[in-house]
């Protein structure tokens, strides 16, 4: 414990002299800091602030020291993220190399290629996109067909993609192909390549948020280098299934969040009276929902903790994926009924920017229980692997 109160001191003093006061705002869509190639920061101090965290090792803080972390304790690292919080700092990095692909690689990579991708990572040089998804294989991702031929001395690829996020900014893809049709789980392996590899084509899809995060990506004979298969020939599945797990992790740690907290907007237009929300409904259900949440937390915690030592959590991520999803969109939706009239802006003079983006982040809540897993694929794992269910 003296261990933890002399780093948490550390950290404190660290971060007050170096996290730069800009970086202590909230964030919006337009700030975050992605890194690779085309970077181009919202503002100075975000280069400032990535490349101070960088040097510390605590863009990754519990990879080791060689790829680019500090090498912190699981608990150092808890700390590390509560002082942060404490003075409101940005995330340095936000990265798919980071949530994902990172832990995958550390897990299933060559020494090699861990030493080839893990420190640019951290650094925030590398901007990564996921290519899962196609056309004819969403929830049944196994079904996926993009071929992956073995032509000796490299791999040709052809294929589809879609609501690969961020592919038309990405740098790099980890994806998964096909390599045996014989089998389907067991016929599908993890390959990396570069975005800008001749035949690769990416295509944004506008949302009805009015945005356009994913893409359709095409694959036309795509040649790969052979050390850029990750794991073993048709052991793909494997490594895919871990890595949703990551991602999962992820989306349970606040990958849906952002924005105006729903209590500065109910504050803001619903108002007090005699000290408390004037709607009692409403404050009701907000009270709720703010439990629901910290409950929520707590069960995160948990499971982080059994999968650090080692326990399955397989299907505790599919209900933690199953209720982020729920809870987030719910959480919009509190939002946009505290705003009443003020939520239903799209654009022009009239509104304040931050409802503005609410009602933004309201329509693309929507597909909280569609990415990372359906939520009806995520009820049929509870159904079979934790209620024992038949089919």
């Amino acid at each position: 414990m003296t261990d933890l109160t002399t780093f948490r001191n550390e950290a404190r003093a660290w971060l007050e002299e170096n996290c730069p006061a800009s970086m202590r705002t909230p964030m919006t869509e337009a700030d975050r800091p992605w890194g690779g190639r085309n970077f181009k920061p919202s503002h100075p101090d975000v280069k400032v602030w990535m490349d101070r965290m960088v040097a510390k090792g605590w863009t990754v803080p519990t990879w080791p020291k060689e790829y680019g972390g500090a090498g912190l304790s699981s608990d150092e690292s808890r700390v590390l993220q509560q002082e942060m919080a404490r003075i409101n700092a940005r995330p340095p990095v936000v990265s798919f190399g980071i949530w994902m692909f990172g832990p995958v690689l550390m897990e299933y990579g060559n020494e090699e290629q861990k030493r080839r991708f893990l420190p640019q990572i951290a650094r925030g040089e590398i901007r990564w996109c996921q290519g899962y998804s196609e056309p004819g294989a969403g929830s049944d991702l196994a079904g996926l067909q993009t071929k992956c031929e073995d032509k000796g001395d490299h791999y040709l690829i052809n294929g589809q993609k879609v609501w690969t996020s961020y592919a038309d900014k990405a740098d790099w893809i980890f994806c998964l192909v096909r390599t045996d049709t014989s089998k389907k789980q067991g016929g599908i392996s993890f390959v990396v390549f570069d975005m800008q590899t001749a035949g690769v084509e990416a295509r944004p899809i506008k949302l009805i948020s009015g945005s356009s995060p994913f893409c359709e990506t095409f694959f036309t004979d795509v040649k790969v280098p052979k050390d850029q298969l990750i794991g073993q020939v048709n052991g793909g599945w494997e490594i895919a299934k871990r890595l949703l797990q990551y991602e999962r992790q992820n989306i349970s740690s606040g990958g849906f969040g952002g924005g105006t907290e729903v209590e500065d907007f109910a504050l803001r237009y619903v108002g007090l009276k005699d000290g408390k929300l004037a709607d009692a409904d409403f404050r009701t259900r907000l009270t709720i929902h703010k439990m629901e949440a910290h409950a929520f937390d707590l069960t995160v915690r948990r499971s982080q903790a059994e999968a650090k030592g080692g326990k399955d959590v397989g299907p505790t991520t599919s209900i933690i994926k199953y209720a982020v999803a729920k809870m987030n969109q719910e959480r919009r939706e509190l939002g946009i009924e505290a705003m009443g009239m003020a939520g239903l802006g799209w654009d022009g003079p009239g509104f304040e920017q931050d409802a503005l983006d609410e009602t933004r982040q309201w329509l693309r809540a929507k597909g909280n229980s569609i990415e990372g897993g359906t939520s009806e694929i995520n009820l049929n794992v509870l159904s079979k692997r934790v209620l024992n269910l038949p089919e």
